[in-house]
């Protein structure tokens, strides 16, 4: 008799275990993965054809973590930095990009005023430090980002360095939308690194 009780009680807390799992899900909504902190997650690149505006505007508030020139997280809200693009990780200046934003965001609480949603899940956003300053105007300031006009209206194009598109050629040839040049790159990385 023990055992056939034992047996009823494991089976429902399955049950209620499974139901909270579902129901849990379908509160949010959408299921959205948990961003991983660990260096190996790569996000995906911002992709500007499938962004979309957002239905309201929205704000997060509190500490950074970078993942690379243009992203952020805040609040395990992935960021993409509103109207500027930096290089990529395996690109020319992407490590320098990422430190140099790390450097800016280390022990401030960030500012993301939202504007658009990609389908992957992430926002655009406007982002300021406690003191004002514009997150993606000094990353351009810094020459480690360039202005992408067809989003930010051309308003960081007047703080980019002389040497800004020169240096970070791949993200001014996906802006002029030659991506043939960004598949020869990561041939070459990946003949090089098989070497």
């Amino acid at each position: 008799m023990d055992f056939m009780i034992g047996i009823i009680i494991i089976g429902v807390l399955c049950f209620l275990a499974v139901r909270g799992m579902i129901s849990g899900q379908s509160r949010q909504g959408h299921y959205r993965p948990p961003v991983r902190s660990d260096r190996r997650y790569r996000p995906k690149p911002f992709d500007a054809k499938t962004a979309r505006a957002t239905t309201k505007s929205s704000v997060l508030q509190g500490a950074a973590y970078v993942i690379d020139g243009d992203s952020i997280v805040i609040q395990k809200t992935q960021i993409r930095l509103f109207g500027i693009d930096a290089p990529e990780m395996n690109h020319p200046f992407g490590q320098k990009a990422k430190w140099a934003l790390v450097s800016l965001c280390k022990g401030e609480t960030v500012k993301a005023e939202i504007s658009e949603e990609d389908v992957h899940g992430r926002t655009v956003a406007k982002c300021t430090l406690a003191d004002g300053r514009d997150l993606s105007a000094e990353m351009v300031k810094l020459g480690l980002a360039i202005d992408w006009p067809k989003y930010s209206g051309g308003v960081y194009r007047g703080l980019e360095t002389p040497d800004a598109r020169k240096k970070m050629w791949l993200a001014d040839a996906r802006q002029k939308g030659r991506m043939h040049v960004w598949e020869q790159f990561e041939a070459k990385q990946k003949t090089a690194s098989k070497v």
